[in-house]
């Protein structure tokens, strides 16, 4: 009899602890679950918006062609906000500024593109005079044009039947007619343009176009980044105090010319499209380069209208 009872309190542990081991089991397989879906919910909360692409609709804005056959999109007349109170004193006032119509390059001039106009110009070719590494790695047909002076760009404008933007029409280009500090909004995004740092995949320059997510409002591409762009005004450090509110632009004999955009080399907080740099009309390095624009009457053909 007392056999039978060791038997049978046998047969109940060895029962119990296995219920138990299947218990454990099945609560094991359920955190395990519960921790790969809290996972995956970091990841999705802390990767780029740009990973999720929108796809928005450009056909809105008239497009034409210039004479060396870039495309062109044009920015319908009337008032946008121009500057920053929050970026660095030569961008403040943050002010309102009414441009009429005009049109300017959807990309950035690349390398071919400029090499073909120094070709039949018999212009010299542009230089590298500084970089760190194989200029092999950015001296490619595809790739932005860069080290040309404001005097090459202005030159480059020209022979395609264009001119520089000024100051105003390249902010309003990029911007709107909001206060957004990036093409694509106020928040800085990873991947969606070629700055300082390996997020956005390219160590140097990238081939205009390549950010399809940091896309202006008009839809022009690489506004922020990859190289800065000359524009046709003088630097003046106090311009926007002065108030001027129809087409402002310094057009004179000053040595200081204006670079907007930032490139591959700009932190996030030199990218924003209200940032301002002075350089020296003959300054030329791998970080500026070429974005033109013309009148609406300038008589070049339209594109698909």
């Amino acid at each position: 009899m007392e056999n039978r009872g060791v038997l049978i309190g046998s047969i109940v542990f060895v029962f119990g602890s296995f219920i138990l081991l299947i218990a454990g089991l099945v609560y094991e397989s359920y955190k395990d679950k519960q921790m790969r879906k809290l996972v995956m919910s970091i990841q999705t909360e802390a990767r780029p918006a740009a990973a999720k692409t929108v796809v928005q609709d450009y056909s809105m804005y008239k497009t034409r062609v210039g004479d060396e056959g870039r495309e062109m999109v044009q920015i319908p007349a009337g008032p946008f906000t121009m500057g920053s109170n929050d970026g660095d004193p030569d961008e403040a006032p943050e002010h309102q500024v009414f441009l009429k119509g005009y049109y300017i390059d959807r990309n950035e001039v690349r390398q071919d593109e400029y090499l073909r106009f120094a070709k039949m110009t018999k212009r010299p070719e542009p230089r590298i005079e500084v970089f760190e590494d194989d200029q092999a790695k950015v001296l490619k047909p595809e790739l932005a044009a860069m080290s040309v002076s404001w005097e090459d760009a202005a030159a480059y404008c020209k022979w395609a039947g264009k001119r520089l933007p000024t100051e105003a029409e390249w902010e309003k280009a990029g911007r709107g007619e909001g206060r957004r500090k990036y093409p694509w909004g106020d928040k800085f995004l990873n991947n969606v343009a070629n700055v300082d740092g390996p997020e956005d995949g390219y160590k140097y320059l990238a081939p205009p176009g390549s950010f399809e997510a940091g896309r202006s409002p008009y839809g022009l591409h690489d506004m922020t980044g990859n190289v800065a762009e000359w524009v046709a005004d003088s630097y003046d450090e106090h311009f926007y105090k002065k108030g001027v509110y129809r087409d402002p632009k310094v057009i004179d004999d000053s040595q200081l010319k204006v670079v907007r955009g930032g490139s591959w080399r700009e932190t996030e907080q030199n990218a924003r499209l209200s940032k301002r740099f002075a350089a020296k009309y003959w300054r030329n390095d791998i970080t500026i380069g070429i974005r033109c624009a013309s009148d609406l009457d300038s008589g070049v053909e339209a594109a698909g209208q």
